[in-house]
């Protein structure tokens, strides 16, 4: 979808120590939603940090 890649990018800058953990969000006005794929509008929040096993 539209949003994987900037999510992927996000969490290699805090892999690499680029950024810190943090919330990215990842919102579009109604006229360029529909031409990146959010349909729906709206905004989507995600928290993006290291999870070590």
């Amino acid at each position: 979808g539209c949003v994987e890649g900037a999510v992927v990018t996000e969490a290699l800058s805090l892999l690499h120590g680029e950024r810190e953990p943090g919330i990215v969000t990842f919102g579009y006005s109604d006229d360029e939603a529909f031409a990146v794929g959010l349909t729906c509008g709206g905004t989507i929040r995600l928290f993006i940090e290291e999870f070590n096993w």
